[in-house]
């Protein structure tokens, strides 16, 4: 597949969680301390877009971990993106109490508009934000782990692995869509109010999340960075290459699969419980297979097997798409499919490939006149 070697020289995802730290720093202290006539100032909205963006990012290098260096193109992960929305908008809409138009203590709005009596046994405990959070990345997990299982124990592979995730992403938003499984249906949650006691619509709370997106996307990174160059990382990518091979040298191949994809699967959990608060809904569209395709193309984009690749690949993007969708709103999915033909025939690589060709190009060439060989 032409994809870069694992090594432990990190100089590209270094210089990513740099930048990142700066803008963690310089973001918020531009937004609360300087006032809005100044030409410095960043505006609450933009914060929440960049917040938005880092949740992207995350479920971006979550996609990479299972496709760039175990070889699964997952057109499943929106599933668990939403799944973790999910569990944080159930938190947010019991925290609305008697806040709603409807006035009820307990139940949401679309439930006492569809004369539910009483509160659904699956959405106790969700008034509790820690078991919110568990549920964030335990439900998505759970689901990962009984798909995986079954599909890796039976040897699922290649195109027929990545349909089978995106018909489970499919039949999760058909099943959502409807208004009797509990979760708003068409409509989904929204009307949030406050998180742990803070209001959403206030600029510190839009700050806050913005800082605690930037602080998952660094430890999540790190995470899989720190897998990819262990042995478990090792065995992945050998999987990745020559799965037979490595099968028939004794490695468990399924147990490796299943622990790397449900990792990823709980990370994408992460990404969607920061998502919602910060866009303020979610909904059965947020489970759309296409979703998971546009995930697909931010990786390639940033760059295959590389982690820090998809983090670039996911801003660059979503910029994109909000640009588009601004100043050509008829052709912006013109746009977006036209850069993933351009990366696929001219950046095979994506982004980081020409990063890590450039910096190549600059090294001296070593005594005998050859090359380096290109590291990611």
């Amino acid at each position: 597949m032409g994809l870069v070697r694992v090594t432990r020289d990190d100089k590209g995802g270094q210089a990513m969680l740099a930048i990142l730290m700066i803008v963690a720093v310089v973001v918020p202290l531009l937004n609360l301390a300087v006032p809005a006539s100044s030409p410095w100032h960043v505006s609450t909205y933009t914060v929440t877009l960049l917040g938005k963006y880092l949740t992207y990012a995350l479920l971006a290098v979550a996609v990479d971990l299972v496709w760039g260096y175990l070889g699964i193109l997952s057109l499943g992960h929106a599933a668990f993106f939403g799944l973790g929305g999910y569990a944080m908008g159930m938190y947010l809409m019991r925290q609305i109490g008697d806040r709603g138009v409807y006035g009820h203590p307990v139940l949401p709005d679309f439930m006492v508009f569809l004369n539910w009596q009483e509160l659904p046994w699956f959405w106790h405990g969700f008034d509790l934000f820690w078991f919110a959070a568990l549920m964030a990345i335990l439900v998505p997990g759970a689901l990962a782990f009984v798909f995986g299982y079954l599909a890796f124990r039976s040897r699922v592979t290649g195109v027929y692995l990545s349909i089978m995730t995106q018909a489970l992403t499919y039949a999760l938003m058909l099943a959502f869509f409807r208004n009797e499984m509990g979760f708003g249906g068409n409509n989904g949650l929204t009307d949030f109010k406050d998180m742990l006691g803070f209001d959403l619509t206030s600029d510190a709370t839009r700050v806050g999340l913005f800082l605690a997106s930037a602080l998952a996307l660094a430890l999540g990174y790190l995470a899989c960075r720190f897998i990819v160059t262990s042995r478990l990382g090792r065995v992945a990518v050998a999987i990745r290459d020559a799965e037979a091979r490595t099968r028939f040298l004794g490695y468990r191949v399924d147990r490796v699969k299943l622990a790397l994809f449900t990792f990823s699967a709980m990370l994408a959990g992460v990404a969607g419980a920061l998502y919602v608060p910060q866009v303020g809904i979610i909904n059965p569209g947020e489970l759309s297979p296409l979703n998971s395709i546009e995930l697909v193309i931010w990786v390639a984009v940033g760059g295959r097997a590389t982690l820090y690749g998809a983090v670039i690949g996911a801003i660059l993007v979503n910029y994109g798409k909000t640009y588009f969708t601004g100043a050509f709103p008829e052709a912006w999915l013109f746009a977006l499919g036209a850069l993933f033909v351009v990366v696929t025939l001219f950046l095979p690589r994506g982004i980081a490939g020409v990063v890590g060709m450039l910096r190549t190009w600059r090294r001296p060439r070593s005594s005998n006149g050859s090359q380096p060989e290109a590291r990611g």
